[in-house]
């Protein structure tokens, strides 16, 4: 996960997503690099559009969460700390999404 990571972290910065890149970013992570996984990764990169697969990520469908009910009244103080955890919650399903994405392209 922290070589398809690193691949992200060097595509968002606008750099080249090269071996020499990503290794450099895994070793600033205290992360110990298998230089067959960094070659994988590298080559199955260049086939890859990463701003489409990123906007479909973005756009996929996510399975929702089972919906309990509410209580009748919540003070206004719980309301918005509940909503808080709704978009906590929402965007550890949009990083689920995209980490599953990428990890049926990498296997």
């Amino acid at each position: 996960m922290e070589y398809i990571y690193a691949s992200l972290l060097l595509y968002k910065a606008g750099k080249e997503i090269s071996e020499e890149n990503v290794k450099k970013v895994l070793e600033a992570a205290g992360v110990e690099v298998d230089e067959v996984r960094v070659k994988s990764l590298v080559a199955a990169i260049k086939n890859i559009d990463i701003a489409k697969v990123l906007e479909q990520a973005a756009v996929a469908p996510v399975a929702a969460a089972p919906v309990q009910a509410a209580p009748a009244a919540a003070p206004a103080g719980e309301e918005k700390k509940g909503e808080e955890e709704k978009k906590e919650e929402s965007k550890e399903l949009s990083e689920e999404a995209l980490s599953e994405g990428f990890s049926a392209l990498f296997g």
